[in-house]
């Protein structure tokens, strides 16, 4: 018992100290966020805290970090810059409710239909989307209202900022982990730019944050048909993208601790967390692969580490907004481009060569469609295509072993049958020149569809004119049933029946 207590008390305190890290770290990345969405930094931390909050008491993953995200916020910018942001809080409340259906719907476990080449494709074209939006914080309205390239002595000192920030960022943490790399480096270029009074733009210049409790209100918008016409299409993107996300980062953090998280509580639960964010003026969020290693590394284990990070970062926006604003934008930009060199997948380059070619395709596909759309429609077309794929090559595994037993002949059939493969098992057979008493043994094959069932009727109808008996030995129940209108002459066995079944909704 009191080694127990003892394990509890150790956990309970790496949680803490752990979320504490979290926090200091969520800070720049959640004001950074906030500018790629076009909204004002204070709509990042807010979505920050209370997305962080409520999925880490009551999300489907302990130890996952959550918050306002890079592959949310650039779907949201011309949502924001078409309409204003109180559609998009519209947006996130409709969103966290899509979220939720499709936990109560158990949708969560789908995820595991995304094959590894569409998750790779995934974090590349992430982190290339990420690295785009940054480019517009090297521009600046000119004196007609126009956006203009940085030149010249801005210019050399924005990349100044950008490239120190991303050194201290890279070389800190072979010198100390004890301080959070990114909080380091904006820290120091912060003082850096006060102390020697560099002419160079800071978060207050873009936006002032008033460090005040979210409120709650509702959002601004006309409650008609036009408005949902205007919302819905970014809400299911935007819903898409979080739990596509979120549960990729479930299920890498399953693998990291050997634990097991639960899809679809983590999607009722992403979905409570952006109903309440966009009622109380947020931008609402996902989980934070980043934040989440930065978690599980410190030791994090435990719920209590989110909701030590959530509510340390409100202390931050009650109690540090006047220093947030003399964060120079530059800084945030070099904290950016180092999560686009962590999150972009660089082995992907190396392992090209040594992965089938349709895999390769694959991945470049879905890199390519998320940086054109968007990341739900681009795992979506690489599903649909992995799977086309996989159905082509097996289509080509069907095979049977034939042999004799007196009269009868038997057919061993080897491979599943599904729409891909169904002309080849129909030419497998050879009606006309078999003897009259014809057996297909179904043990080592699976029916795996509807086009399987109808080429076996079709098989059946084809033995039947011909004036012979066909007889399907160890084949699934569903099966039989739906081949009752083949007729009388199908004969069934079903002795030694192995319990396998066609693909069907049915629990086992």
């Amino acid at each position: 018992m009191f080694e127990l207590a003892v394990r509890r008390s150790q956990n309970l305190k790496n949680d803490i100290l752990s979320g504490l890290t979290v926090a200091l770290a969520l800070v720049p990345e959640a004001v950074a966020f906030a500018f790629v969405a076009g909204v004002e930094p204070l709509v990042g931390l807010y979505a920050a805290f209370m997305v962080g909050l409520i999925t880490a008491i009551a999300g489907g993953r302990p130890g996952m970090i959550s918050g306002a995200t890079g592959a949310l916020a650039v779907v949201m910018v011309t949502l924001v810059a078409e309409h204003g942001v109180q559609y998009l809080f519209a947006t996130v409340v409709l969103m966290g409710f899509l979220q939720i259906l499709a936990g109560v719907l158990r949708l969560g476990k789908f995820i595991r239909m995304v094959p590894h080449p569409v998750m790779l494709g995934f974090v590349n074209g992430l982190a290339i989307v990420i690295f785009l939006a940054q480019l517009s914080q090297f521009k600046f309205l000119d004196s007609n209202g126009e956006l203009q390239w940085m030149q010249g002595s801005q210019l050399y000192l924005m990349l100044g900022l950008v490239a120190l920030t991303m050194a201290v960022i890279f070389f800190l943490p072979r010198l100390t982990k004890a301080v959070p790399a990114s909080l380091a480096a904006i820290l120091g270029v912060s003082l850096l730019a006060a102390g020697l009074s560099l002419d160079t733009r800071t978060v207050g210049d873009v936006a002032s944050i008033a460090g005040g409790l979210p409120t709650f209100a509702i959002p601004a918008v006309p409650f008609n048909l036009e408005t949902l016409i205007i919302i819905l299409p970014y809400a299911v993107i935007l819903a898409a993208i979080g739990l596509i996300e979120s549960l990729l980062t479930l299920t890498l953090i399953d693998e990291i601790t050997e634990t097991r998280g639960r899809g679809n509580r983590e999607c009722i639960g992403q979905g409570t967390a952006n109903v309440v964010t966009g009622f109380f003026g947020g931008m609402g969020g996902c989980a934070m692969i980043g934040q989440s290693m930065i978690n599980i590394n410190s030791g994090g284990r435990g719920r209590a580490s989110g909701i030590t990070a959530a509510l340390a970062l409100l202390a931050f926006i009650l109690f540090a907004s006047p220093l947030i604003e003399q964060i120079p934008v530059a800084a945030l930009v070099g904290v950016m481009f180092m999560v686009v060199l962590g999150t972009f997948e660089w082995s992907s380059f190396r392992i090209m060569r040594k992965i089938p070619r349709a895999d390769a395709f694959v991945l470049i596909l879905v890199s390519g469609v998320t940086v054109a759309t968007d990341l739900a429609i681009a795992v979506v077309v690489g599903v649909i295509v992995s799977a086309l794929v996989f159905a082509w090559q097996h289509a080509k595994y069907i095979r049977v072993v034939t042999s004799m037993e007196g009269e009868t002949k038997i057919y061993r059939l080897h491979g599943p049958i599904f729409f891909g493969s169904v002309n080849n098992f129909l030419g497998l057979f050879d009606p006309a020149n078999d003897p009259d008493d014809v057996v297909i043994e179904f043990q080592y094959s699976r029916v795996a569809d509807h086009s399987g069932l109808e080429a076996i009727d079709t098989l059946a109808e084809r033995y039947i004119s011909a004036g012979k008996q066909l007889h399907l030995r160890h084949l699934s129940p569903e099966c039989r049933k739906l081949l009752r209108k083949a007729g009388d002459l199908v004969e069934v066995n079903v002795i030694e029946d192995p319990k396998y079944h066609v693909a069907t909704d049915q629990l086992a």
